[in-house]
């Protein structure tokens, strides 16, 4: 190896390996990119992050109960005022049949002078209002004296401290606990009286007159006596009239049954006991239709009477009790409907009979002949049969009605049919002549595309020969070309030939035959000698302190720079070419995605 090539002794340096191993040498084997998990600092975190989620869930449980109290609140106070709305009206109704009873009592007078039940009546409505008198008396004044005592003692509190009388106020709370054990038990006397007495009222039948409902029907049955009783001289219209009022009276009969079943299926109570029974009816006549929200006002009161009650029985319960209500009001419907109509057939029979009578007594004045009496007795049985016919045709017409509704329905919905199948079978035939007319334009397009696909093919045809002649002239010449040029390159190759055998001549004539020297090889080299002459001059020339920038041996191993120094020593590193040179060269090391910039300009 000759010294003439100093370059194969110098090592690669660089500065990040000094750091790398002042960092290794400081921190020992193990590494710095990972630190020690601190788990008390961990554990503060979670406990903190537990508490604030604590915090928020007793806040949301606060913002509920709130958002509940709120709730409960307006509906209490909706409440107070449908009762507000309802105090007066049943005040007015007590005051009504106060009056009522007392003005009854005042215009009753006695038969004779034997008839005693009336003073006996009177007696007994004195001693009630003497008897509610002491009861007023007995118990609400104590109730409000005790009221005015407690506002009192109130009242004197807001302005003096409450000090060392605490035996006075346990006197006061053992008053208000005698006072509420007094109307308790007044309460339970008061509801024994009333079960007493309603045990009375149902023992001596007197409930269906208490009650609204219109058990009794109308009696039907029997045919009217100006009928039966009537001297009539055509015996064969009578016994029409006699099977026209049988016939109205078993159809009557036949529907009020029919109704009196239904009603039958329950009791009065609608399967409830009757003092839930009427707690819910009064309920439902507070909360009427022109209230606000009165259907979720009156399921919550009902809900609050009734804690036991799902609200799924609440509501069958008063389908229940509409039920019963439309049935019953169904029932005086047909009832008023029968009397209605035995009232129109009795006054038709009158009349009939009348003018049966005064044909009669025409007859028997004119003497007219058999076949004229047989004529009126047609005319009058036809007239009877034409007002029966009517009359069924009447109960006929009621009893179809929703059959006829149906009939209609599935007449419409059969004329909707039709006109749709009709509207499908216009449209059917527009779809048909459409299809026609693309059918011929597709012919018609077919047509013209094969006349034009034979006009192209035979050009093609045309085309493909002159083509195939092009080819054969291109591929003559091109093999022409190819052994020219490999004559050329025979003859390239032979002078490289020539010219290298020349050359490697010239070298055998001037090339050096070196001796070997190991002491030479071995010993230090001029440059190293230089350097370590200057190690004092480079200690002295060394910065004070050390700079964290680029060395410039990094400088230099960038290849964008040493290229940039060819260029400009050749002066071209103002032209295009060098550029685009300088553009296309990549860094050593790739920038690092942070550090490049979105803006385009």
């Amino acid at each position: 190896m000759s010294g003439r090539d100093p370059r194969t002794f110098v090592t690669n340096y660089r500065a990040e390996d000094v750091e790398k191993l002042t960092l290794r040498m400081k921190y020992g084997l193990g590494s710095s990119k990972y630190k020690p998990a601190e788990y008390k600092r961990l554990q503060a975190i979670v406990d903190a992050k537990r508490l604030e989620s604590d915090l928020i869930g007793i806040k949301v449980q606060k913002t509920r109960c709130a958002a509940k109290a709120t709730k409960e609140s307006s509906i209490l106070r909706q409440h107070r005022q449908v009762w507000s709305r309802e105090c007066p009206r049943q005040q007015k109704a007590e005051e009504k049949a106060e009056n009522d009873i007392h003005d009854f009592l005042e215009q009753i007078r006695p038969n004779g002078r034997t008839d005693t039940a009336i003073f006996s009546l009177q007696d007994y409505g004195q001693l009630l209002e003497r008897e509610q008198e002491a009861f007023r008396t007995a118990t609400v004044e104590p109730v409000h004296q005790l009221k005015d005592g407690l506002r009192f003692r109130l009242s004197e509190l807001q302005h003096q401290q409450l000090t060392a009388h605490r035996s006075n106020w346990e006197q006061v709370i053992q008053q208000i606990n005698f006072v509420k054990d007094q109307q308790d038990d007044i309460t339970a006397k008061l509801q024994a009286e009333y079960l007493a007495q309603e045990g009375e009222i149902i023992g001596l039948g007197l409930e269906k007159y208490l009650t609204g409902t219109s058990d009794d029907l109308v009696n039907i049955e029997n045919i009217p006596e100006e009928v039966l009783n009537s001297d009539c001289p055509y015996p064969e219209l009578k016994d029409s009239l006699i099977q026209a009022f049988h016939s109205l009276s078993e159809r009557c009969q036949s529907r009020l049954q029919n109704l009196q079943d239904q009603l039958q299926t329950t009791d009065r109570f609608c399967g409830w006991c009757a003092d839930d029974h009427q707690r819910f009816q009064f309920t439902l006549s507070q909360y009427t239709h022109d209230i606000p929200n009165h259907r979720a006002l009156c399921m919550d009161m009902l809900q609050r009477l009734f804690p036991e009650k799902t609200r799924q029985e609440l509501v069958e319960h008063e389908h229940v009790w509409d039920w019963l209500r439309f049935t019953q009001a169904q029932l005086r419907v047909v009832t008023q409907q029968c009397q209605r109509d035995q009232e129109e057939l009795l006054a038709r029979a009158l009349f009939t009979l009348q003018e049966a009578g005064h044909a009669h007594q025409e007859e028997l004045e004119l003497h007219r002949g058999h076949q004229h009496q047989q004529d009126i007795c047609w005319h009058l049985r036809e007239k009877l049969q034409q007002w029966r016919a009517q009359q069924e045709e009447v109960a006929k017409l009621e009893a179809a009605i929703a059959s006829r509704q149906q009939e209609d329905k599935e007449a419409r919905l059969k004329r909707e049919q039709e006109k749709e199948a009709a509207v499908r079978s216009q449209h059917k035939e527009k779809v048909r002549q459409f299809h026609l007319q693309q059918q011929t334009r597709r012919e018609m397009l077919e047509a013209r595309d094969q006349e034009r696909l034979a006009n192209l093919r035979s050009g093609m045809e045309e085309q493909a020969r002159r083509d195939k002649e092009r080819v054969l002239f291109r591929a003559d010449r091109l093999q022409r070309r190819r052994e020219e040029r490999e004559a050329r390159e025979l003859e390239r190759l032979r002078e490289e030939e020539e010219k290298q055998n020349h050359l490697e001549v010239l070298r055998s004539q001037v090339r050096v035959v070196a001796e070997a020297d190991p002491e030479r090889m071995m010993a230090d080299t001029e440059a190293w000698r230089g350097r370590l002459l200057n190690v004092e001059e480079f200690q002295l020339q060394r910065p004070l302190y050390s700079i964290n920038t680029y060395t410039d041996t990094q400088i230099v191993s960038d290849p964008r720079v040493r290229v940039e120094q060819a260029l400009r020593e050749a002066g071209l590193h103002r032209s295009q070419y060098a550029k685009d040179l300088l553009s296309v060269i990549k860094p050593p090391k790739p920038p690092r995605p942070d550090t490049k910039s979105i803006l385009k300009f």
